[in-house]
């Protein structure tokens, strides 16, 4: 067996209002839509070279648990104030890491903790 790609998918009530942050806070562009009873219950987005999905969760006991993502991004101060600026909450500002990268801590409105990383040096 060889593994091809993984990719996350994000469970949410809001998929409308997750995807648009998404796109505002990091130019994610969809590549995929699934339809179920007239309206869309799952998209899959390209952010950057990487693949995130959006899935519809009416059921969903609270906020996400477990999990973050980590975006690279080339600079993690824009990247922080522009998902602030499109819903995101703080969770830690920009700041350089011990092991050389700039790193900044989001929430997204669907309470999912973004890494927002710049490499470095």
């Amino acid at each position: 067996m060889t593994v091809q790609r993984s990719f996350p998918i994000l469970s949410t009530r809001d998929l409308d209002g997750l995807e648009a942050f998404y796109v505002a806070a990091f130019d994610a562009e969809r590549v995929y839509a699934f339809e179920a009873d007239g309206r869309v219950v799952y998209v899959a987005l390209t952010v950057g070279a990487s693949t995130v999905s959006i899935g519809v969760d009416n059921d969903l006991p609270g906020d996400p648990m477990g999990a973050a993502l980590w975006i690279y991004v080339d600079d993690a101060d824009d990247a922080y104030r522009r998902a602030l600026e499109v819903g995101a909450t703080s969770v830690a500002a920009p700041a350089l890491m011990p092991w050389g990268e700039r790193v900044a801590q989001v929430r997204d409105p669907g309470g999912f903790l973004l890494y927002l990383g710049t490499p470095g040096e």
